[in-house]
């Protein structure tokens, strides 16, 4: 099979583990806190990546930066919980579109993070993001509602943890970094979630299941993706998300397609790409 086929059914997983992600989020939230569904996302993928490092061997658990693991994973969840909370909240299409700000972050924070310079292309990659952020949510003409700040927020600290990601695979493995995902944010769900806890009826468990395994099965398909073919060749793929959670959403919960939210995410988009187009040719 040619490398970028496979590339294309690994994004297809990709793709098929975060609409059901959100979806699945969707449904907890009719239930469940924010942070009671973080907890049992943690919880069980915690014992799905112990089965997994059992199989492969206890030298995966290694890190040489520990300290680096706990603000990785401080940042994630916090972007988690941002975008679980913008999911109960907001249209899903709308959620995703501000989702593909994290590019723009990641770019502002290199040079603090990774010593890397902001060269006239990244700084125009910035100001094109931004302008697609202006479209998605229309200050002055729309009220900008906390959901949607919460979910810029989930991107900031989506830039931040894939940031330090960077950092953390000069020396730690990947099952390490997913292991203490999942071990730092434990107590960070359960601990908070303990004063308002709802115990989840028989319906929810179906849910909690996938939430806990698309979360693992979404990073694991797009390494995979990334491993057979160039950024150039799976970034765009990545962005068929979006017209298909848009279309989900249409289907299962009535939201109407809105073509501020596509034609800003198409901005957003386009900063992106131009950004690895340029980075290509800089390699």
């Amino acid at each position: 099979m040619p490398p970028v086929l496979r590339a294309a059914l690994w994004m297809l997983g990709t793709l098929t583990s975060l609409a059901l992600m959100a979806i699945a989020g969707r449904e907890l939230s009719v239930e469940l806190s924010t942070l009671q569904i973080l907890f049992f996302r943690s919880a069980i993928g915690l014992v799905i990546i112990l089965a997994v490092i059992w199989r492969a061997g206890p030298h995966h658990l290694a890190t040489r930066q520990p300290v680096l693991q706990v603000l990785r994973n401080v940042a994630h969840y916090i972007g988690q919980f941002g975008w679980f909370y913008g999911i109960s909240l907001l249209p899903l299409a709308q959620v995703f579109a501000l989702e593909f700000t994290m590019p723009v972050w990641a770019t502002l924070l290199a040079p603090l993070l990774l010593k890397e310079k902001i060269t006239p292309m990244r700084a125009l990659v910035v100001a094109i993001g931004f302008v697609g952020i202006l479209i998605v949510v229309r200050p002055g003409l729309v009220a900008i509602s906390p959901a949607a700040l919460a979910v810029l927020m989930a991107a900031v600290g989506y830039a931040f943890a894939y940031t330090l990601t960077k950092k953390l695979t000069r020396t730690d493995t990947a099952l390490a970094i997913v292991f203490y995902m999942c071990l730092v944010q434990l107590p960070l769900g359960l601990i908070p979630s303990l004063f308002d806890w709802v115990n989840p009826s028989a319906a929810m468990w179906p849910w909690i299941l996938a939430v806990s395994i698309t979360g693992l099965s979404a990073h694991y398909c797009l390494a995979r993706a990334f491993a057979e073919a160039d950024a150039i060749v799976v970034v765009p793929m990545e962005f068929l998300r979006l017209p298909l959670i848009a279309l989900a959403g249409l289907l299962f919960y009535g939201e109407p397609l809105d073509p501020w939210v596509l034609g800003g995410a198409a901005v957003i988009f386009a900063g992106n790409f131009l950004n690895i187009l340029a980075e290509r040719r800089r390699v």
